[in-house]
């Protein structure tokens, strides 16, 4: 494993987060260079103390630790690949049961460096099928069309098989022979350090053949073009939710299935109407006298306009809950509360009879309203 940072701070494996806190500083303390003017060594200690509480200190650093040591720290490093390179190891070394599970998404170790090594440019797969890239896409929406779900259809730029060739870059009407670049086998050697491997033909590829390239792409296989995909978006997304569109994405290459579309969302802010966790907030206007006697008034809702009862004496600000009218939770399908915010609306006039009748409304005050306000 390389540096023990366990052992720098001296703790277990098994120590809390808030053990490996409580040591840091004390040690901190005890070896921090202004408490130790001139000596190295202290220099040295704290530097490797702070290093150390640096990786245990993050939850996530230290599982990666735990699982990798410090190269797991290092930028770049791809967790997901280094599983799968450790897997092929103990399939290597005689493990019968990484024979028997396979190499996850792997058909061999090849397969596995040629991922590592040219980052998949060529997919993999025992017959070189190639998986098409996911795409993203962003989406605004209004919150309305949020909450309710819309069907609609997008317009979008993307790369899609060569409809001459189908996608194999190939003239069809052209004589095929064996391709050059790889005698035929479909497959070309990658060199890594003193292991060589192989990965699936540029050229061909991965088919073994090769003949005049398609006309109609230039031998690449693929087009830009615009297409128009129809799609659902479900009631309840919200800001940064994501929308899966199955086989939406980049074709795959050599007989390989397409990659999916992604769709971003984004809402647009409302005027009056505001979402938070899955209930919504909405101020709602009430006159002076609706405030004070009560009534009935009509409040829209994601379903319609409903009657709400507002009580005798509210008070500005004042919030009504009604259930279940708020958005709908995406993993539960529930709905949440929609809360009605009273707003009481003063009228804006300078009618005599008005203010008097203000005035009197004063009197019925029982003490000064700004009574209890102080800083």
């Amino acid at each position: 494993m390389g540096t023990d940072f366990y052992k720098i701070l001296g703790i277990s494996k098994g120590a809390s987060q808030e053990e490996i806190k409580k040591v840091y500083r004390k040690l901190a303390r005890k070896w921090h260079p202004d408490l130790n003017p001139g000596n190295k060594e202290a220099e040295q200690r704290f530097k490797e103390i702070s290093h150390a509480f640096d990786c245990l200190g993050d939850e996530k650093k230290r599982k990666l630790y735990d699982e990798f040591g410090e190269e797991g720290l290092q930028p770049g490093f791809d967790a997901d690949k280094a599983r799968e390179h450790q897997q092929w190891q103990s399939f290597q070394q005689g493990g019968q049961k990484a024979r028997a599970e396979g190499f996850g998404r792997y058909q061999s170790y090849e397969d596995i460096f040629g991922d590592l090594f040219s980052r998949g440019s060529q997919g993999y797969g025992a017959g070189g099928a190639i998986r098409g890239s996911d795409l993203e896409h962003d989406l605004t929406l209004d919150l309305v069309a949020s909450l309710k779900g819309v069907e609609t259809e997008l317009s979008m730029r993307k790369m899609s098989d060569c409809e001459v060739c189908h996608g194999s870059g190939m003239d069809p009407n052209s004589p095929m022979s064996h391709c050059s670049s790889c005698s035929g086998s479909g497959r070309v050697n990658v060199a890594q350090g003193p292991m060589t491997f192989t990965k699936p033909c540029p050229q061909c590829h991965g088919h073994g053949q090769i003949g005049k390239p398609c006309s109609q792409c230039g031998g690449n296989g693929r087009l830009m073009g615009t297409e128009v995909i129809k799609v659902t978006i479900p009631k309840g997304v919200r800001e940064g939710s994501k929308v899966r569109i199955a086989g939406k994405g980049e074709p795959g290459g050599n007989g390989g299935p397409p990659g999916d579309l992604y769709l971003i969302i984004h809402i647009k802010a409302h005027p009056f109407l505001k979402r938070e966790g899955n209930n919504l907030l909405m101020d709602v206007p009430v006159t002076i006298r609706e405030a004070m006697a009560g009534g009935q008034i009509l409040v829209p809702t994601v379903g319609g306009q409903i009657k709400v009862k507002v009580p005798p004496k509210s008070q500005n600000g004042q919030t009504l809950r009604l259930r279940e009218k708020g958005a709908v939770n995406l993993k539960t399908k529930k709905r949440g509360d929609l809360l009605v915010r009273l707003v009481i609306k003063v009228p804006q006039t300078e009618d005599e009879e008005t203010l008097e009748a203000a005035a009197k409304m004063d009197r019925l005050y029982e003490k000064d309203i700004r009574a209890d306000l102080r800083l």
